[in-house]
């Protein structure tokens, strides 16, 4: 489906639409930098239009007013305000619920995801491909951040039910095709390269080198690493689950061969036979143990399926700043 956007081609053909969806979460200080840059790099491609979907995931410092500028300055700007703080995935999805076009790109607004290669994600795009991730071929973080990024990728490739290209971020094009289809995925914990690696289609990799940040720190510490690892593993794989019944057949063999030693030695050699509280102690905080570690990997499940029958909006937007094209979605609360 191509926009009807006004102004079209030499042609008479109306000009293919891409839109940005740049989430934004305490960017006060590097917003402006950001903008000046995506907006000259777009200007290379004067054949397209271009809209910039910014996405205010509840900032706590000034970048509300920021945007608000950017608006009021740039009538390709959109500025989508959450009521809250929903997250760096439910950003993206309410992005995606808000931007138009014949294509969508998702990219940080931190600037380690440089704005010029977006444009090769559009050659990629224009030359067949119905989706385009770029990935990171070098990345100018920390050695703890480098080191657990790379753990990180690996584990949930291995342990997915579905391939998830390594080094890849939320950086990626998605063509109109892919970008509805991931709209109509509305589930609450959500892990959006996993969906997007899920719908199949012709996926092509961009390589680029990942600059460091210009301002500000990182929105993704640790703590929330763990957590969105979490979210693609219980998203996209039972292995966990596969794990306790493993674990499970291997505490069954343990005890059985604790039985016949203990037998044994009761019938075969009762002068040693001595009252076994070490064994005792070391068999119940063994199955305790195991027990525990089941219960909060089947709880991990159950929670998920408890947020999903609530079946609660997964975003509210409380404005929506910037020109009306008449080509956006419709907008309002993510149900």
């Amino acid at each position: 489906m191509t926009a009807e956007v006004p102004g079209g081609g030499a042609d008479g053909a109306p000009r293919r639409l891409v839109s940005y969806v740049l989430p934004v979460y305490n960017e006060e200080a590097g917003i402006r930098e950001f903008h000046a840059r995506l907006v000259a790099a777009t200007r290379a491609r004067p054949d397209l239009d271009f809209r910039f979907v910014y996405v205010n995931d509840g900032s706590r410092d000034g970048s509300l007013a920021v945007l608000r500028e950017l608006a009021a300055s740039c009538p390709e700007v959109r500025v989508v305000d959450l009521s809250r703080n929903f997250g760096h995935q439910m950003a993206i999805t309410a992005g995606y619920d808000q931007a138009p076009g014949d294509a969508v790109i998702v990219m940080d607004t931190d600037l380690q995801d440089p704005p010029e290669v977006s444009l090769e994600l559009i050659a990629a795009w224009e030359a067949g491909a119905q989706i385009v991730y770029a990935q990171r071929r070098s990345r100018r973080d920390t050695l703890t951040k480098r080191l657990t990024a790379h753990a990180y990728y690996r584990l949930l490739r291995r342990f997915a039910d579905i391939d998830i290209p390594v080094d890849t971020g939320d950086f990626r094009l998605t063509d109109r095709t892919t970008t509805d289809l991931l709209r109509s995925h509305r589930e609450r914990n959500r892990f959006v390269r996993g969906l997007v690696a899920s719908l199949g289609f012709e996926q092509v990799a961009v390589p680029f080198n990942r600059d460091e940040r210009v301002t500000g720190q990182t929105n993704y510490p640790l703590t929330k690493m763990l957590r969105l690892a979490a979210d693609g593993v219980t998203s996209f794989s039972t292995v966990p689950l596969k794990l306790i019944t493993r674990l499970g057949l291997v505490t069954v063999v343990i005890a059985l061969l604790g039985i016949v030693y203990a037998l044994g030695v009761r019938l075969f050699l009762p002068e040693i036979s001595v009252p076994g509280w070490t064994l005792l102690m070391i068999v119940v905080l063994f199955l305790g143990g195991v027990q525990m570690l089941s219960l909060g990997v089947i709880g991990s499940y159950v929670g998920r399926i408890y947020t999903e029958v609530q079946a609660r909006p997964l975003y509210v937007v409380q404005e929506v700043i910037g020109r009306d094209h008449g080509d956006e979605p419709a907008r309002g609360t993510g149900t």
